[in-house]
């Protein structure tokens, strides 16, 4: 199955390069199950999203408008 790449920054194996064990559906998505984590025979689940295989990811996690417009949708919520 190859190997994937742990791209997700806050992620305990960010960086590690993980070999596949099988690729299994979670819903709408795919996840990877892989040989790694704490322990010698353990084995992590990665959504697609979190590895190199996925989108890459934005410039920054945050931007200016999405908070103002989350900020917004949270005045209108606490509103109800």
């Amino acid at each position: 199955m190859g190997f994937v790449v742990v791209t997700r920054p806050f992620h305990p194996l960010n960086g590690q390069r993980l070999e596949v064990l099988f690729v299994k559906r979670r819903g709408a998505d795919l996840v990877f199950v892989c040989v790694g984590g704490v322990g010698d025979r353990a084995t992590t689940t990665l959504p697609t999203a979190w590895t190199d295989r996925g989108d890459p990811p934005l410039p920054r996690r945050l931007s200016v408008e999405g908070l103002a417009a989350l900020a917004e949708v949270t005045r209108a919520i606490e509103g109800c």
